[in-house]
């Protein structure tokens, strides 16, 4: 362990719950609870940079409503079935790019020799490798990049870290105050080895790290907003 690296780290700490929050992820405490189709559709939403609550959250609540709680899907398989012009679809989520991640995600997950989906997608996001995402399945996809390859497995549960900008800061404070490190965030692959090391070093974990930068370098008003949403959002059964 290196005590300067976590002196740095710890100063962070103070101020956030990284800890708590990659708790809430390993254990599904947020709003989409355990429910596969929600979690992938989050991400889906997510592929065009709408802010979470202005825009992620809005459009998994419609595909909720329209097609989880009506039982018109009731698995990955059924997902994929649905076709990309589907006009409830494109209700949901107007941009084609996100119905070409939620449609082909879907298929992906639904042809894996898991028993449920929920096992599927964890199965996946065990064994899948960020360092090569886009030769993965559905790190091919259309309009799925390394921050949202990264994020649907962060909601699965993986110990894993995006290279999001909160991120970067994250590292780049880290090594203003370190005389040498092997720290680098120029890309986004180097951007995830780099908070990889740091856990390697540390005592917080990939996810820890992560959403300590998330607590750390997030507007208090974003913050609170995610953090009620969290709270107070009725899980799905």
């Amino acid at each position: 362990m290196s005590e300067a690296v976590q002196d740095i780290l710890d100063q962070y700490a103070t101020t956030s719950s990284g800890e708590e929050r990659a708790t809430e992820f390993r254990e599904y405490r947020r709003w989409t609870g355990d429910e596969p189709r929600l979690l992938v559709a989050e991400v889906a939403a997510s592929t065009t940079g709408q802010q979470f609550i202005s825009g992620v959250k809005p459009a998994v609540e419609r595909f909720q409503a329209t097609f989880v709680e009506t039982d018109r899907v009731d698995s990955f398989d059924s997902l994929a079935a649905l076709e990309i012009d589907d006009e409830d679809l494109r209700e949901v989520f107007t941009v084609r790019r996100n119905r070409t991640v939620l449609l082909e995600a879907a298929r992906v997950l639904a042809e894996r020799p898991e028993e449920g989906d929920l096992e599927s997608l964890v199965g996946w996001a065990s064994s899948a490798d960020h360092y090569r995402y886009d030769s993965d399945p559905i790190g091919s996809i259309s309009g799925v990049g390394p921050s949202s390859f990264q994020y649907l497995r962060q909601l699965a549960g993986v110990e894993t870290i995006r290279p999001t900008s909160t991120v970067t800061t994250l590292i780049e404070s880290v090594i203003a105050e370190l005389d040498s490190a092997p720290l680098d965030t120029s890309t986004t692959a180097r951007t995830i080895a780099s908070g990889e090391w740091l856990s390697f070093v540390s005592s917080y974990s990939p996810l820890e790290i992560d959403r300590l930068a998330w607590c750390a370098f997030t507007d208090e008003e974003t913050k609170r907003a995610t953090a009620a949403v969290h709270e107070t959002t009725e899980k799905p059964e």
